[in-house]
């Protein structure tokens, strides 16, 4: 990460990527000015108003147009807000540190006595009082100050609720660090905090492998015992780490192909090779009771083969019986030519072990205030509906024929709404039907007026399975061999419907020939597990924080407390891992041997 630093008037501005060095003219009119990373540019650190400076441009003189500044340059790095960085403000850290440390940049600075990546573990010493939530024993304790010297006798035998998680403490490498070296702040994180703290939400779509982690490690279904343990979730943030990898070409080396995919995969098998070797957990199933977060386009495609007894999540879920090669349209995020030594020759998915979870979305208090998931069935006038990326053959579309591995393109030639470049609709557009690249601020509004929602690939997976389920849409799903979350777990035929790619130009017949009673049905039950695809925990958490900081509620926040104690994400997945427990013979004579006794809470601790 690059700073003004020493010498300059604002040490603190950044400097990233194509602010500090020369950039080099598109060679096409509509393409993206390059980096020369060979040559910084010293016009940044100028006093001299006319040039296009940075690092000494006073805010209140570029704010009224009295200095020139580059316009390349802004305020992308984590805990600073305005165009100039001229505020300090909150940093995104892991549960904000638990109240227990300090942010900084990404990493925690824990107070004494408090240890972990979010300071969530007490020492031995901490005082009962202090201890988190998920930790405390379930106890009742004399108040502390109608005491004198008389000694305290407490039962400190914590029984806890299955499944029990061990997460383990990885190096800073694989996740503060990563954290800390964000060089755009809204990369990989679901929230940002504005100049007066309060909670911004983000609309990146990776941002559920933090929500699921922090909901983890805030669990009492979390354990510090590893020997207790039934599951172990190791948290690398690919998430992170491949969203840097294009803006930092060092993390990109030849002997990864200079393809992300690889360089992810090693770092994924470092992971193991530390916790393998660190730790005794490992050796004891090879890996069958641990569980891996693959967040990005291609899901665990490219998990390295030592790995694979593992449960993977993704939000990827191809099983390869039909797209047996890298879906992506984008060649950083092929694996195709990854070595099979490093590899292996495994599918993306298998529904035996994996589960897929959905994609983050931010709770918009507008939709949930409407409860646009309930809408009923007379208020929905579309037949179908469909609003994204169609490919090349619209205005802003995808370049590559390859990309949603063609899906979308065979949708819209079917059923476009809108005029493609060359002004045609579809072959059979009807009134009722929407399939639109045309981006709209009444997206989710449009959404919840509609009976069939679209759930397409984009670069592997893409949100509106989650777009649907939120706005009370019944999902149709046109991927084949590709499951969506919870899918083999939940039966999708009570509340989805799937067209195989081949039958596109059948879906409005298919839909049309369902009646009132399956479609009456149908929406019902989407109503009734809409929150399994939210977030919600993670959001009541950060609530807590914000409402310690602030006497004024967030909208976000109240709309969101205000929703019906239902299963969301965190609890469908403890569901799930639940149900493997007792379900799985291999796990079954796990539980009974570790269910003779438990420990107690402070040898957990230490």
């Amino acid at each position: 990460m690059c700073f003004c630093g020493p010498g300059t008037k604002y040490p603190d501005r950044p400097v990233a990527e194509a602010c500090g060095f020369k950039t080099i003219p598109p060679a096409k009119p509509d393409d993206p000015k390059l980096i020369d990373w060979k040559t910084p540019d010293p016009d940044v650190f100028t006093t001299n108003r006319s040039k296009l400076g940075w690092c000494n441009v006073d805010p209140e003189d570029a704010y009224s147009s009295k200095v020139n500044f580059k316009q390349e340059c802004d305020c992308k790095y984590d805990g600073l807000w305005g165009q100039f960085c001229e505020t300090r403000v909150e940093c995104s850290c892991i549960n904000q540190c638990s109240g227990h440390g300090h942010c900084r940049g990404g990493f925690c600075q824990c107070d004494s006595g408090y240890f972990g990546i979010d300071c969530s573990v007490p020492s031995a010493y901490s005082l009962a009082y202090d201890w988190p939530s998920w930790l405390k024993p379930p106890m009742s304790l004399p108040d502390l100050q109608n005491l004198s010297h008389i000694p305290i006798n407490g039962n400190t035998v914590v029984k806890k609720r299955r499944p029990l998680i061990y997460v383990y403490d990885l190096p800073a490498e694989f996740d503060s660090h990563l954290l800390e070296g964000r060089h755009y702040k809204l990369e990989c994180v679901n929230r940002i905090y504005d100049d007066k703290n309060r909670t911004i939400w983000t609309r990146q779509l990776y941002g559920a492998q933090i929500a699921l982690y922090e909901s983890i490690l805030a669990s009492p279904h979390r354990t510090l015992n590893g020997d207790e343990a039934d599951y172990f979730y190791v948290p690398v943030l690919d998430s992170c780490l491949i969203t840097r990898s294009d803006d930092a070409p060092h993390l990109l080396m030849p002997e990864d192909l200079r393809l992300r995919s690889y360089h992810t995969l090693e770092y994924y098998r470092t992971a193991y090779d530390h916790i393998a070797q660190q730790y005794p957990y490992w050796n004891r199933t090879s890996g069958r009771d641990h569980i891996w977060f693959f967040s990005w386009d291609e899901g665990a495609c490219y998990a390295p083969k030592e790995i694979w007894n593992s449960m993977m999540l993704v939000h990827w879920g191809n099983t390869n019986t039909k797209h047996e090669k890298s879906t992506t349209a984008y060649w950083a995020d092929n694996w195709d030519d990854i070595p099979l030594d490093r590899r292996g020759n495994h599918p993306c998915f298998d529904p035996r072990k994996d589960l897929v979870l959905p994609a983050w979305k931010d709770p918009d208090p507008g939709a949930i205030w409407l409860k646009l998931w309930a809408r009923p069935r007379s208020n929905r006038t579309t037949l179908f509906y469909f609003n994204g990326n169609l490919g090349p053959a619209y205005e802003q579309g995808r370049p590559e024929d390859t990309y949603s591995m063609g899906i979308r393109q065979k949708l819209a030639a079917e059923f476009g709404s809108t005029p493609d470049k060359q002004g045609k609709l579809g072959r059979q557009h009807i009134a009722n039907v929407t399939v639109t690249h045309l981006r709209t601020e009444k997206y989710y509004e449009e959404l919840a007026s509609s009976i069939f929602c679209g759930v397409l690939p984009g670069d592997g997976w893409s949100g509106r399975m989650e777009d649907s389920m939120l706005q009370g849409c019944i999902p149709v799903i046109i991927q084949d061999g590709i499951f969506l979350p919870y899918e083999n777990v939940l039966n999708y035929n009570s509340f989805a419907v799937r067209i195989q790619e081949d039958d596109i130009p059948n879906l409005i017949t298919v839909l049309r020939g369902m009646n009132e009673t399956q479609i009456e049905f149908m929406l019902g039950n989407v109503r009734q597990i809409w929150q399994r695809f939210f977030y919600r925990d993670t959001m009541l958490l950060e609530a807590e924080r914000q409402k310690r900081l602030f006497t004024e509620e967030a909208p976000w926040s109240v709309e969101v407390s205000k929703l019906e104690d239902n299963d969301d994400v965190f609890a469908t997945f403890i569901q799930v891992l639940h149900y493997k427990l007792y379900n799985d013979p291999w796990r079954q004579g796990v539980v009974q041997e570790k269910e003779t006794g438990l420990p107690d809470i402070c040898s957990r601790a230490s």
